[in-house]
């Protein structure tokens, strides 16, 4: 911290009123760094003497922060390997847990011992450390030693608790833990990164041959950049895995490779048309068809190559590997895409409407060779320009005018309302799919924003190649969940323990079983290995459609139960309709402003602009498994509109448990390619599968609720229902206002298990 000294003298105590839980800090202690360098310690003994929670892991996780602060080192060490041993079953890596912070701890001590230099205390301790470790544990450790975005984050944090504190007279416990927590991990780190940056590239130079600048040119004469790496001292051909990227970024995509390395592989990672190295244009999604198999061709033809590629990957990463299958290269023996995108069928839309959530992500990799983080973070800046456009009631097509930077891709991808033939060249395609023979392991969430693009992968595969050697892992995970193996507490949702794993070791067993004859990773059971959320289990199934035993059907109701209708398992004896107005002019309200699961569990549903239809009570058990559809029966005053559909469940409690959604657009419902308008007055069936997969276990008094709603916020596009290019719409079409009529033989069907 910069150090400002402004007072000859201070008062260095701190003392805690144990009945009350109140910390006094010296206020001399927010500015001048010394003063903080002597309070923090007593601070962290009064912690140590007061400090409880319920959870013996948060407990130990910060104890041994506060002790380190106090300069009880070996205590500090104790509990570090009391926190070890709460992970240590079934994680071959638990010694290693907290590794970074041990070797600061005994480095500290013994810089206090003997007046040597942090540098002269840490070396020794990491080389010792690194000279016996094997390339996996010191791949597996190798990111504990540096920050993720540099020191000065860490420090920017350290100041925003300590402005936090400033005009307070004494501290709470959870102030007191926040400012330990962030003053500890500063410290730490400002100590450990500049040294193990430079250890850490010995350790590599010692055991890997690297190769960071390589150069591929494709048969269009485009040039590709990438990193490789392999290990010392292997004489004899290797299978190559492979990670293509748009996120260009040499010290990721190196430790990327290295990773592949440390696991016997020569690990190759690279960059998209125009990123980094390359000289080329950046045009997101239009080339990977070609440039990827141009890569996997290089490295066949490679003095180090067996001849077998893998590739592995999530997000951008896995859509990458299902372009390569378009027109798949012989070499190419494996793929394991997770949380893979679909241009056209993700972002920049979903089922046929425009989103705004990533609206930012053009700018992020494609205004230079790297990636444009102080654009793309400035949410603030995107979430302002969404409520203006919101306001304003201009084209969608403008949106970009209200921000002030041309969205040259937006503009772009505006062009293609329907997934056409330019979405359809980027990926496989119907019949496509039918040559695609290699093994395929998917790994996705249930909260990953990408889910239907990585399922209908699947499907799809499923569909026209009935032999297809596909397999699924799915769990509660969300985007980036996924692809790490999950986080103990999404979006407010405890975890079930057992839902915890690590896609990345996962990955490795699988390229060992394709590549090299290897099991099967352990989890992989059947065709679909999925977590039963509440259940703390994994079912398996040898197909999506097997994973239910049972389809129920609920109809939409005219009748009511309250102030909701009905949600009725008895098809209606007689035709009847709910009646529905949406104001698309009116800018004071929105609607289906809480179809996204954040929270997953809410105390209430706080939108009530829409339908809400509500189950009997459930008298026994049993689980959700798998993806509700269903088919709306509808008649409107004018020719298009998009629809909503959200379920949840309310659990005995009262609370609602986020289950699954559908946002998409009438016209389109029967055709993503060709849209078709309704006939204003008509009654219209629009059928819907398009949704999130779950697996819930209900208790018994659980009900089942569905939302029905009109699309109408500033996260999307808002169709105004004329029938023209809904990018083109503004308010002024809204005019009248949209009426619905909502046919009681509407109907959704929910696949559940019953034991």
């Amino acid at each position: 911290m910069k150090k400002i000294v402004s007072f000859l003298f201070f008062c260095i105590g701190i003392y805690v009123c144990t009945t009350a839980q109140q910390f006094y800090f010296p206020k001399a202690a927010i500015t001048d760094s010394v003063a903080l360098s002597r309070a923090m310690p007593v601070l962290a003994e009064h912690l140590i003497a007061n400090y409880k929670d319920d959870s013996r892991r948060n407990y130990l996780n910060n104890l041994f922060r506060l002790q380190i602060i106090a300069g009880k080192y070996a205590e500090a060490e104790a509990t570090i390997e009391a926190l070890r041993s709460i992970s240590k079953e079934g994680d071959p890596y638990a010694d290693l847990l907290y590794i970074q912070h041990k070797l600061y701890s005994k480095a500290k001590s013994k810089q206090a011992a003997t007046g040597l230099s942090f540098k002269e205390t840490f070396t020794p301790l990491f080389n010792a450390l690194f000279n016996q470790l094997d390339d996996k544990s010191a791949s597996y450790i190798y990111t504990a030693f540096l920050t993720l975005n540099g020191v000065e984050e860490l420090q920017s944090r350290l100041q925003r608790s300590l402005l936090n504190v400033k005009e307070k007279d004494s501290l709470n416990i959870q102030d007191a833990i926040d400012l330990s927590r962030n003053y500890y991990v500063f410290q730490a780190y400002k100590n450990i990164e500049p040294l193990a940056k430079l250890l850490l590239k010995e350790d590599d130079d010692r055991r890997y041959i690297i190769e960071d600048s390589v150069l591929i040119k494709t048969k269009e004469g485009a040039t590709l950049s990438a990193v490789v790496v392999r290990r010392k001292g292997i004489t004899t051909r290797q299978p190559a895995a492979l990670f293509v990227t748009i996120y260009a970024n040499l010290d990721q995509n190196f430790y990327e490779a290295k990773q592949s390395a440390a696991y016997g592989y020569v690990g190759v990672v690279a960059d998209t048309r125009g990123k980094r190295l390359s000289p080329d244009a950046i045009e997101p999604y239009e080339h990977e068809t070609k440039d990827v198999n141009a890569i996997i061709d290089w490295i066949s033809k490679q003095s180090w190559c067996n001849g077998k590629v893998g590739m592995y990957g999530g997000s951008y990463s896995g859509y990458t590997q299902w372009a390569a299958t378009k027109n798949i290269h012989p070499a190419l023996k494996t793929i394991v895409p997770y949380v893979a995108a679909i241009p056209g069928l993700g972002l920049p839309m979903e089922n046929n409407v425009f989103l705004n959530a990533n609206y930012g992500w053009a700018f992020f990799v494609t205004n230079n060779k790297y990636l444009d983080f102080e654009t793309y973070n400035q949410r603030q800046r995107w979430n302002a320009m969404q409520e203006k456009w919101y306001a304003s009631g201009v084209a969608y097509r403008k949106i970009d005018s209200i921000d002030g930077m041309p969205n040259k891709w937006l503009q772009r991808w505006l062009q293609h309302p329907g997934y056409d033939k330019y979405w359809q060249n980027m990926v496989p395609y119907k019949d496509e799919y039918t040559k695609i023979n290699i093994p395929v392991l998917t790994i996705t969430g249930y909260y990953d924003d990408g889910q239907g693009s990585a399922l209908h992968y699947l499907r799809e595969h499923y569909k026209y190649n009935k032999t297809a050697n596909h397999y699924l892992i799915i769990g509660p995970y969300d985007h980036f969940g996924a692809q790490r193996g999950g986080t103990p507490v999404l979006r407010d949702y405890t975890v079930d323990p057992i839902a915890l794993i690590n896609t990345r070791e996962i990955t490795y067993q699988w390229l060992d079983h394709i590549l090299k004859d290897g099991k099967k990773p352990a989890l992989i059971k059947d065709k679909v290995n999925y977590e039963v959320m509440g259940a703390n289990l994994w079912r398996h199934a040898p197909s999506l459609e097997k994973m239910a035993n049972e389809t129920i059907t609920f109809y939409l109701a005219e009748t009511k139960s309250g102030n909701k209708y009905n949600l009725s398992s008895k098809k209606p004896v007689k035709q009847c309709f709910i009646e529905q107005e949406v104001d698309l002019a009116d800018r004071k309200t929105a609607n289906n402003t809480e179809y996204y699961p954040y929270p997953i569990i809410k105390p209430e549903l706080i939108d009530t602009s829409g339908l809400f239809f509500i189950s009997e009570p459930i008298n026994e058990p049993f689980s959700i498994d798998g993806m509700f559809t269903g088919e709306l029966k509808a008649s409107i005053n004018k020719k298009d509109m998009d629809i909503a559909v959200v379920l949840y469940e309310v659990m005995p409690d009262g609370k609602y448990f986020h289950l699954s959604y559908f946002l998409g657009r009438a016209s389109y419902a029967k055709d993503m390619n060709n849209r078709k308008l309704l006939t204003p007055g008509n009654v219209e069936t629009i059928p819907f599968d398009r949704t999130r997969m779950v697996s819930r276990q209900l208790s018994k008094g659980s009900r089942l609720l569905v939302v029905l709603n009109i699309n109408k916020n500033s996260d999307a596009q808002i169709n105004y229902g004329t029938g023209k290019d809904v990018s083109d719409e503004t308010i002024l079409d809204a005019k009248e206002p949209l009426r619905i009529k909502w046919y009681n033989n509407s109907y959704i069907k929910i696949p559940i298990r019953r034991e």
